[in-house]
């Protein structure tokens, strides 16, 4: 059985984890912008083994499910129906055999994630579902979904939850998205600092910023430029400089790094970054704060705070250890019936 794609939804792709460890071939990690969504996704359908996900970026497809399916809508939650019954995010649904779900546009936030029960059944390439639309791999030959397209979907026995197939249902609780989500819409000009900065640690080339600069990266307020996507997030509001021109060959860069290119607007790079980069890396973005970086919109405001390698880490340990509760929770409580 499968999921016919009546509208595609923009740029909505097949993501899991990712592939790291093929940075030595040139190829990057990929996978969900917003890991612990993906993951929250996956664990409300029941799934453990990492299955591959839809994520959609501001509007989302239109997709006609041959079979019933426990679906879980988490990240920026858009509107969704099935047949004019309207479904809740960060929850336990069920879509009938022949029912057509209907995403919309996401009030704010950036990208959302539909799981399926049992996932998506498509092939593995590296080791990884993901689609990595700057090197053109993974399924669909590493393209985004378009109109016309099937998705087998992969064998699962759900628990008993419902009391028929032939209906929509969904669960009697739901998760907060809360801690997961910045909720509130991000404008520059009502931007708070803290809570909604994000942890920016030292860069190789942090150091090379004029004093202004420097000031400026970490106090005042840069928006999403038009041109973020997968591979990177452009910066704008705030021109940035060095003291001096800076000679460069390329060197490693991953996920977070920040670079400041010639035109002085810096680049966060995000899930599809290339191995390498020439451009000064005047800071690592924190790895607890990419999947709230993933979430913010064209317009929304960014600012940063200077952190410690310390501080980054511990954040991430704790971070780790809630989501690790949580997917215990999710899992005891399908367990057992609810």
């Amino acid at each position: 059985m499968s999921v016919l794609v009546l509208k595609s939804g923009l740029l909505t792709t097949l993501q899991d984890a990712g592939r790291p460890g093929h940075a030595a071939l040139g190829v990057g990690r990929a996978g969900a912008m917003d890991l612990p969504a993906w993951q929250l996704a996956n664990a409300l359908v029941g799934n453990t083994h990492g299955e591959a996900a839809l994520e959609f970026t501001l509007v989302g497809p239109t997709l006609h499910f041959e079979r019933a399916v426990d679906i879980a809508l988490t990240g920026a939650v858009p509107r969704a129906e099935v047949d004019g019954h309207v479904l809740p995010g960060w929850t336990r649904c069920r879509v009938p055999a022949g029912g057509v779900l209907k995403l919309g546009g996401m009030a704010h936030g950036c990208r959302s994630y539909l799981a399926v029960s049992g996932g998506f059944d498509v092939a593995s390439v590296l080791g990884s579902r993901s689609t990595d639309l700057h090197a053109k791999l993974g399924p669909l030959d590493g393209r985004a979904l378009r109109e016309g397209d099937r998705l087998d979907l992969g064998e699962y026995v759900p628990p008993l939850l419902w009391s028929s197939d032939d209906a929509v249902h969904v669960a009697p609780w739901s998760l907060d998205p809360q801690p997961w989500f910045d909720l509130a819409p991000l404008q520059p000009e009502r931007f708070e600092i803290p809570p909604l900065s994000l942890a920016l640690l030292p860069g190789s080339h942090t150091g090379k910023l004029d004093a202004d600069s420097l000031e400026r990266l970490h106090t005042r307020p840069f928006t999403i430029s038009k041109d973020a996507n997968r591979t990177a997030s452009r910066l704008d509001g705030q021109m940035l400089s060095l003291h001096e021109p800076l000679e460069l060959i390329s060197e490693a860069v991953l996920p977070g790094t920040v670079q400041l290119p010639p035109s002085g607007q810096p680049i966060v790079l995000m899930a599809e970054a290339p191995v390498t980069g020439g451009y000064p890396r005047i800071g690592q973005l924190a790895a607890a704060d990419l999947p709230r970086l993933a979430q913010r919109r064209p317009g929304d405001a960014v600012c940063f705070h200077a952190c410690t390698l310390e501080q980054a880490s511990a954040r991430l340990a704790a971070r780790q250890q809630r989501l690790d509760g949580l997917l215990a929770a999710i899992a005891r409580r399908l367990q057992g019936g609810h």
